[in-house]
């Protein structure tokens, strides 16, 4: 590389698919900076899916602790520990941002643990006032949480602080109906809050198929979860004793410990002075991008979900990844296929899914073929628990492709990496009718859809 900037590649942003391209980058011998202001890791480390999901592992002994009786156990003084199971987490967090910090520093990646903000053509300026210029400028900024504007909306939480309480809320509004809401709802609820989830709609997990989401709204209210559909915040105020009445429109007002908002998120671009260069963004503000990565200008890029695009970390990795490589490794660049990626809700109990849902596969293809297995898993037999799977294959009728699986039940989520890998190889219901089943288990059933 020349030597006419300070570096080839400026990071702005050090979460996964900041810190993939920056160490590929630098792998491929680029000279490489990254700017990072809170804490290397990002959202999926520090504040998202990894600890999310070390909840939701905690959160699942509640039920094991009572299914393990009717398997002969007995269990005598059972209590939970919210602090100490917070404390973990956080222990956990601060290990695994040690070492994607190791990561960057192995690759000779210079990290600033400061904020950046582009100030000029190839130049960023950095809080502490220091000029840097680079060849090429990559925005990996991510994306934080939308918090609605009505009175009293200083009171409320994002799933950021959620990690962080000092107790559980015996009391909890949640207000969304992504994944982040229901996810939240499970966790809270099996550590015994009285959990109400509050959604401007009548429909939770948009974009998931009618099946599964249906049977998780039943499953999650047999659990206890309430759900108050058509309403949105009219204002939250903070009583004395430090409770919060919530009113809502269309129901009387309620009080509340803890209300936590998990309504959306939006791109991180505040003051990052896109608008100095010209960089294009989008209606939500998200930065706008060609199947490359790259914005207006040749030399600024950006990945993940300041993007918004597929807001998965697993994407923005790969985003990452072929930034890198195709920038600097010298080879043909090459896109991410943002078709058929699979994702998974951590609920109680979890969905997974891949592909065309039914309804979107009726639009797409026409005529389609429909398998499903409503079943009750053999554990939740023995130990008394009514609670019944889901899964479903959506199949195009002229080919015999598989187009879409979903599924809900325990594992779900491990059981369909393997399958997606099928689907997205284009395999048919035939190729999954000729595989020998591993019995007895739950994945079985997705061999011997009739």
């Amino acid at each position: 590389m020349a030597d006419d900037f300070d570096y080839d590649l400026f990071t702005i942003g050090a979460g996964s698919g900041g810190v993939r391209a920056s160490r590929v980058a630098a792998a491929h011998g680029a000279r490489v900076a990254v700017a990072e202001e809170y804490r290397v890791g990002g959202t999926c480390v520090i504040r998202g899916c990894v600890p999310k999901k070390m909840l939701v592992y905690g959160a699942n002994f509640a039920e094991d602790l009572e299914d393990a009786k009717q398997f002969g156990w007995t269990i005598e003084g059972k209590s939970f520990d919210w602090v100490k199971l917070r404390d973990s987490v956080q222990a956990d967090v601060n290990r695994l941002e040690g070492l994607y910090g190791q990561t960057l520093s192995n690759h000779n990646v210079t990290v600033y643990d400061e904020r950046a903000t582009i100030t000029g053509d190839h130049q960023v300026t950095l809080a502490s006032g220091k000029v840097i210029t680079a060849r090429y400028i990559l925005i990996a900024t991510g994306a934080r949480p939308m918090v609605p504007d009505f009175p009293g909306n200083e009171h409320v939480i994002t799933s950021n602080e959620a990690f962080h309480l000092d107790a559980i809320p015996q009391r909890i509004l949640i207000a969304g109906g992504g994944y982040i809401a229901n996810e939240f709802a499970g966790i809270f609820n099996a550590f015994g809050s009285k959990v109400t989830i509050a959604n401007r709609s009548n429909t939770i997990l948009r974009g998931y198929d009618d099946s599964v989401r249906d049977r998780l709204l039943q499953i999650s209210l047999t659990k206890g979860i309430e759900f108050c559909f058509h309403t949105e915040f009219e204002s939250v105020e903070k009583r004395d004793d430090g409770s919060l009445r919530v009113k809502l429109t269309g129901q009387d007002a309620r009080v509340f410990d803890v209300v936590m908002v998990a309504t959306g998120r939006i791109p991180n671009v505040d003051g990052l002075g896109l608008e100095t260069i010209g960089v294009a963004t989008g209606r939500k503000g998200e930065i706008v991008v060609d199947a490359f990565s790259r914005t207006n200008l040749d030399y600024v890029y950006a990945v993940g979900d300041v993007t918004d695009r597929v807001q998965l970390t697993p994407v923005a990795i790969r985003e990452g990844q072929a930034f890198a490589d195709s920038v600097f490794g010298g080879v043909e660049p090459y896109a991410v296929d943002h078709s058929c990626v699979p994702s998974a809700v951590f609920s109680h109990p979890p969905i997974a899914a891949v592909g065309m849902t039914e309804a979107e596969a009726r639009d797409t293809l026409g005529a389609i073929k429909v398998y499903q297995a409503d079943f009750r898993p053999m554990k939740n037999v023995v130990s008394g628990c009514n609670e019944r799977s889901l899964y479903k294959m959506i199949v195009d009728a002229a080919n015999d492709r598989i187009v879409g699986l979903h599924m809900i039940g325990p594992e779900a989520p491990e059981i369909m990496q393997a399958a997606a890998v099928a689907v997205k190889a284009g395999l048919t219901k035939a190729d999954f009718d000729a595989t020998v089943a591993i019995h007895p288990t739950m994945a079985e059933e997705l061999v011997l859809f009739k």
